[in-house]
């Protein structure tokens, strides 16, 4: 039987809800959808959509490194914007965290986001 372990850090925001920001089952890691929050307030950055996604990411890698993996390990991502005006600015910052061996992507617009954020990412990951 394969058992889920919660994956924890502070180097994140801490979840908004009953959930969970990392499930380890077996050799994949779920982050759940990581914001563009401060780990130390619970604020959104300032800076529009680029300043959001760049601590969106960071806030994900951190997740990962506490299961033990990274945005390397990465195979797939959601991204969920505001607004796909947007689409560019978050793809040039999203472009700099992931420089080659992609993960698949998906990217939709969804009507609003917590706390009013612009983006959302959440991703599966190798352990």
């Amino acid at each position: 039987m394969i058992e889920k372990q919660i994956v924890k850090t502070d180097k994140a925001p801490k979840a908004l809800g009953p959930y969970s920001v990392g499930i380890l089952v077996g050799s994949f890691i779920f982050a759940s959808g990581q914001l563009g929050l401060d780990p130390q307030t619970g604020e959104i950055v300032q800076g529009g959509v680029e300043a959001e996604t760049i601590q969106a990411l960071s806030n994900i890698r951190s997740v990962l490194e506490a299961a033990d993996s990274g945005l390397d390990r990465v195979i797939k991502t959601t991204v969920f914007l505001r607004d796909m005006a947007d689409f560019a600015k978050m793809n040039a910052v999203y472009g700099s965290f992931f420089k080659d061996n992609f993960p698949a992507r998906s990217t939709v617009q969804v009507a609003a986001l917590p706390k009013a954020g612009a983006v959302e990412i959440e991703v599966i990951a190798l352990a």
